[in-house]
């Protein structure tokens, strides 16, 4: 049975749906982001303890093709933003990935989650951007580049329109000024 869950964005979310799976007697199978897999079928007094006990670690099991599309359209943005080297155009790579049009996918995430997808994209290079400032690794400029802007110029403008700072001003304050995954 596949199980389609909310939220979960990071390696360490991959442990905690499985360990919680393993918890409640399931045997997972394959378990990646934004789904698992398990041998068992669940009744649906199982699958109400399974969802409330999803929701107390912060995820959400996900029953409508919708919401469910929407949660793949999510982690597809978060992958597509952390792509290393050449990026295609984020609709480009949605529509592949999804096999859906452009269109109906920017419509339906933008009934569900109330922004349009280029302003979760927007949002999530930011994050990222915010990220890659704290390690002081890279410079703005490989930062820029790195998230697939076309100039420095261009993500200085953004990031200052989103944060209402520089990218220079938020490596001096990079302690608290970060959004978790799962809140955006």
């Amino acid at each position: 049975m596949r199980l389609n869950i909310k939220n979960m964005v990071c390696p360490r979310c991959i442990v905690a749906v499985r360990t919680l799976l393993l918890s409640e007697g399931l045997t997972p199978g394959e378990v990646t982001l934004g789904m698992a897999d398990i041998k068992e079928e669940l009744g649906a007094e199982q699958q109400e303890r399974l969802s409330k006990s999803l929701e107390e670690m912060g995820f959400e099991l996900l029953d409508d093709p919708r919401s469910m599309l929407v949660e793949q359209m999510r982690l597809a943005v978060i992958e597509w933003v952390r792509m290393d080297g050449e990026r295609p155009k984020m609709s480009d790579y949605l529509c592949e990935r999804l096999r859906r049009d452009y269109s109906s996918l920017s419509k339906l995430f933008r009934e569900v989650q109330g922004l349009t997808l280029e302003r979760y994209a927007i949002v999530h290079r930011i994050e990222y951007a915010k990220e890659l400032l704290c390690y002081n690794r890279l410079s703005t400029s490989e930062i820029a580049y790195k998230l697939g802007y076309s100039s420095p110029a261009h993500f200085s403008a953004q990031f200052k329109q989103v944060t209402g700072m520089t990218p220079k001003m938020m490596r001096g304050r990079c302690s608290g000024h970060r959004l978790s995954l799962s809140d955006i």
